[in-house]
């Protein structure tokens, strides 16, 4: 069990962030699943069509992101995976002008799976520095929400 939600996991990080498909998102994310932490560290999103307008916003703002699995660990229905991101901000989707730099982004994920579909996310990142880099100012990520 734990190996196929090891598989799962790295699918989710390919197919829904670096082929940016929806399609994926349907097929992975439970319909009543849960994100926590994205893109603020207190944000809930609750289902598969929440969490497609904030990743098309975030997809938008980094129309080249690429993130890379750099460790998946494994426990029954628990997965914990270490990962880093690399972008250019060419995208108005953050609700400040594209500033057309590259940024990097390093977090972490814990996913809970039933029935070979994630039921519960925990994300970890310091995505207010980013867009503080970014914008050269103060901004909440809830920005992507607007």
């Amino acid at each position: 069990m734990s190996e196929a939600n090891k598989q799962l996991a790295r699918r989710w990080f390919e197919q829904v962030w670096n082929q940016r498909s929806e399609k994926a998102i349907d097929e992975i994310f439970h319909p009543h699943g849960k994100c926590y932490g994205f893109p603020d560290p207190d944000s809930v999103l609750e289902g598969p069509e929440a969490f497609k307008e904030i990743h098309r916003s975030f997809c938008g703002a980094f129309p080249d992101l690429v993130i890379n699995v750099e460790e998946v660990v494994a426990e029954g229905d628990r997965v914990a995976i270490r990962w880093t991101a690399g972008m250019t901000h060419r995208g108005d989707h953050l609700g400040f002008p594209a500033s057309g730099k590259k940024a990097a982004l390093a977090g972490s994920s814990f996913i809970i799976v039933q029935n070979g579909k994630i039921m519960a996310g925990w994300n970890y990142m310091d995505l207010h520095k980013l867009f503080e880099e970014l914008e050269e100012g103060p901004r909440k990520a809830g920005a992507l929400l607007a």
